[in-house]
């Protein structure tokens, strides 16, 4: 039987690897990384995440939780080993990342049927491949993969959130709590740094005057016609949106519904929650505060928020370029490419957006590359599941307007609803109907 090259040891490409694996098919697994950094990544595990730590909500009606739903029934690997290194987020999945790169890389090293090869592929092989490298990919695959399509690369911008040391955060000023309370019943899963009016505003304008780190001249998308300031919507700097007004924080990454500061028993006009960044407890991210701004003025104007006066970062925010194709005109929903039927792309160079799609992407091209091989036909989910969604989405939207898409309740087709319905009822409809399809479509594909 043929083998087959899987270019990418990040999420999609570990879980495309174990699924074709699992087939009984050989896989080369390349990962350029230790010999070859990619500037954002720290380590040469395999699954490194480099942005959060957390994989989105658990809640069954979210579409994050109907995601990974759908992911227990395919038999995902990697959410087994997220699921195993699991850390306190309340109703997220969040994972100690160490332990969860270190599991990965282990399980993916011990299966007979994977070699893994420390070296960069620099061409698209003429042979069965699986293209998972990621929103990094290196110039001389990017070149590979260009002159495969014949066109230009899209691209938009990603950030990375600050992590700092738990001993250096002032807890008689911040307070253990989760949104609503729900988390641990006593304390909560979250650390809140509490905002008065005048804290809030004083920390906005210093964001917008602060100075900010020029991108890096291989990440000068403006040349490639990409429009300046291209950000994904989903993963905004905190700056940029301080530039859309004083008050955009405050009903973003801030907003500080669901929360009372103990001190004064009120709602804090504004509050930065941090989240459990490892196993010991001793690192903390700050939730949804991505930047990119100058190292030292991220020292001096996150120390202004409350609690963190005294903050010793273990890693300060970043900003890199991330890569993706055009799908729309390159793939099938089955992830095979338009001109290839023995080649298949998975994870964010698709357009898929986070670290639940990565996986789940990754999976599919993993079961449709095994069938592939094994001369059966490759599959495309139904549009009712939200994996089904995801890929129906990257393969069919407006190339002008095509932008990264997260798991989300708008990309699936509506319900046909006779009353007027809450969002979480609603949410758990869509979730009842995308289990219900993908249980039966499971049951008529069983091989």
């Amino acid at each position: 039987m043929t083998d087959i090259t899987i270019i990418g040891g990040g999420l999609a490409g570990c879980e495309a690897a174990w699924q074709v694996a699992q087939s009984g098919i050989k896989v080369r697994l390349y990962e350029m990384r230790p010999a070859h950094p990619t500037g954002a990544h720290l380590s040469g595990d395999l699954a490194e995440l480099v942005c959060s730590n957390s994989l989105g909500s658990n809640l069954s009606d979210r579409a994050s939780g109907v995601l990974k739903n759908e992911l227990r029934l395919l038999n995902s690997m990697l959410l087994e080993c997220a699921e195993a290194t699991a850390l306190p987020a309340g109703a997220a999945l969040a994972v100690d990342r160490e332990a969860f790169a270190q599991q990965v890389t282990d399980r993916i090293q011990a299966h007979k049927n994977i070699e893994v090869i420390r070296e960069e592929m620099q061409e698209i092989p003429a042979s069965p491949a699986i293209i998972a490298s990621g929103p990094l990919t290196s110039e001389s695959l990017s070149a590979s993969i260009a002159k495969l399509s014949g066109d230009e690369h899209l691209f938009f911008f990603d950030a990375i959130a600050p992590i700092v040391h738990a001993d250096s955060i002032d807890m008689a000023t911040a307070f253990r709590a989760s949104r609503y309370d729900k988390g641990d019943q006593d304390e909560g899963d979250y650390i809140n740094c509490p905002f008065t009016k005048d804290e809030y505003y004083n920390f906005v304008h210093a964001l917008q005057l602060a100075e900010r780190i020029e991108l890096r001249s291989f990440e000068d998308a403006i040349r490639s016609g990409v429009k300046a300031g291209q950000f994904f919507e989903g993963c905004l700097p905190i700056e940029i949106i301080a530039e859309r007004g004083e008050d955009s924080l405050a009903f973003g990454p801030m907003r500080p519904v669901g929360l009372k500061d103990p001190r004064t028993g009120k709602r804090p006009y504004a509050v930065v929650q941090l989240r459990q960044d490892n196993l010991a407890a001793s690192l903390y991210n700050l939730v949804g505060f991505q930047t990119n701004l100058k190292f030292p003025e991220q020292k001096r104007i996150l120390r202004m928020i409350p609690g963190l006066q005294h903050a010793e970062f273990e890693r300060f925010g970043q900003m890199h370029r991330n890569t993706f194709i055009a799908s729309p005109k390159l793939l099938r929903p089955t992830l095979q490419h338009v001109s290839r039927d023995d080649l298949f792309f998975a994870g964010q160079i698709t357009g898929v957006e986070g670290y639940m799609g990565n996986i789940a992407t990754g999976l599919l091209a993993g079961i449709n590359a095994a069938r592939f091989l094994k001369n059966k036909s490759p599959l495309t989910l139904p549009n009712e599941t939200m994996l089904g969604a995801l890929c129906h989405y990257i393969t069919h939207a407006d190339l002008k307007d095509f932008q990264p898409m997260k798991a989300n309740f708008g990309i699936l087709p509506q319900l046909a609803l006779e009353k007027k319905t809450g969002k979480r009822e609603r949410g758990q409809l869509y979730a009842d109907r995308a289990a219900g399809m993908l249980g039966k479509f499971i049951e008529e594909n069983h091989d």
